[in-house]
């Protein structure tokens, strides 16, 4: 079901290494040639061209794309009062962490008379993209909007695909999550022209009257397909962006001592999300390898999405990797960069200070990637495709930015005045030498 690939024994450099290690195969390239169009349909068309997209794509033409504020109050008076309290005590520990992440502002006395104060500032308007394909994701309607509250940011929307049996309406527990966190700008508009409309904003059916469906945002976040990361690349500098996040991949670093039952259920759980999810397990005990592809066997007979899960683990982006030791497996997690890391092996949080990429490290055996999608406090908007190497998962950074303000007294600049302009003389730039002089 899962193959093996076997390193031990192999000195092998980054480079080799990343080229021997799994990967799911997305073009994005190639998603952004299909995906250009939908983005300027929906640039100049606005909401008639949403309207016919989600025809096309999601199988149903909404009567409203923007949810009404009685369909939020109506899916939030009905959601099932168990799922309420999971959702309740997600915000809560979401919002216990995301609220320490708040950067703090400073102030640096260069000099006498010399300051530089850094201020970090909230973007005006942001729009989250919920998925909902194989999937409805009311969980990271909590991610991405507890991260933009708590980052201070004036105005939210959210975006989920039109669902063909709710009549063009998404799906109602992620309306009934808006509701809960107090967001009343929500669109029936999914994938690339859900992207396509945050970034532009998009005139309403009655254009030539100035009706506006959607104003533009300053910053597009949330999970998707290969076609919403396409289009993220292709707007990124119309609006910023959190990452191209791509097919989920979990990696699990384990030694002798892991139980199999436990690594087989994680690699089988992310497994479900999606046929190009990665499942990868690095280990230097044969024994634990073979445990695991028996369980693996067992446990995905049983398990609810059987066809998607084995499709995923035999693809050629999820492995079993044996290596000679922890200390070999270490260089191989940390060339991977995994979207979700765990860390199953004698003495875990001391291994897990040692891993330099990922998107977030899960430290022993009761700390499954399950945990942090739904309910750690950490935030499951991760980057995926080794994008972690360069880049963070989403969190109140996201959605602030820092400015640094400069305030000098004459006595201040006059000290520095001669070699400012001496520096503005050596790069051939004499204005700005002369716009120091002016002042004395």
């Amino acid at each position: 079901m899962i193959s093996r690939i076997d390193l031990r024994g192999r000195t092998l450099s980054r480079r080799e290494l990343l080229a021997e290690l799994p990967r799911a195969e997305v073009d994005v390239e190639h998603a952004g040639a299909q995906v250009a169009p939908i983005l300027e349909a929906v640039r100049d068309q606005g909401a008639a061209a949403l309207r016919d997209l989600a025809e096309r794509f999601d199988g149903v033409r909404p009567e409203y794309l923007r949810v009404p504020a009685q369909a939020l109050a109506d899916a939030l008076d009905q959601l099932d009062p168990q799922v309420r309290a999971a959702l309740e005590e997600t915000i809560v520990r979401v919002r216990t962490v995301h609220a320490a992440q708040r950067p703090t502002d400073f102030t640096v006395e260069v000099a006498p008379g010399a300051q530089v104060r850094q201020r970090w500032i909230p973007v005006r308007r942001v729009g989250l993209y919920v998925p909902g394909g194989l999937a409805v994701y009311p969980s990271s309607v909590v991610m991405n909007v507890v991260a933009a509250q708590e980052a201070g940011v004036g105005a939210l929307a959210v975006a989920s695909p039109p669902q063909k049996d709710r009549g063009g309406l998404p799906d109602a527990t992620v309306l009934a999550t808006c509701a809960l966190l107090g967001v009343d700008e929500v669109y029936a508009v999914g994938g690339a022209q859900a992207v396509a409309m945050f970034a532009y904003g998009a005139v309403g059916e009655t254009a030539a009257d100035g009706d506006v469906l959607c104003e533009p945002v300053d910053v597009v976040t949330g999970p998707g397909n290969v076609y919403v990361a396409a289009a993220k690349r292709l707007v990124r500098g119309v609006v910023g962006i959190d990452s191209e996040a791509g097919p989920t991949e979990i990696a699990v670093l384990a030694d002798g001592t892991a139980d199999p039952v436990h690594v087989a259920a994680d690699l089988i759980s992310q497994a479900e999300h999606d046929p190009l999810a990665a499942s990868v397990l690095v280990t230097p005990s044969i024994e634990l390898a073979g445990a695991v592809e028996s369980k693996l066997v067992d446990l995905v007979e049983a398990t609810t999405h059987r066809a998607r899960v084995a499709t995923s683990l035999s693809g050629t982006q999820s492995a079993i990797v044996l290596v000679d030791d922890l200390e070999a497996g270490l260089a191989v997690v940390n060339a991977y960069g995994a979207e979700h890391l765990e860390i199953q092996t004698a003495d875990a949080a001391a291994v897990a200070e040692r891993v330099t990429s990922a998107g977030a490290i899960f430290v022993g055996p009761f700390s499954p990637v399950s945990l942090g999608d739904y309910m750690a406090g950490s935030n499951h908007v991760l980057p995926t495709g080794g994008c972690a190497h360069f880049t963070s998962g989403l969190g109140v950074h996201s959605f602030v930015r820092a400015v640094q303000v400069i305030e000098y007294d004459a006595d201040a600049l006059g000290a520095v005045a001669d070699r400012i302009v001496a520096f503005a003389d050596a790069e051939g730039l004499p204005a700005h030498g002369d716009a120091v002089r002016a002042r004395f």
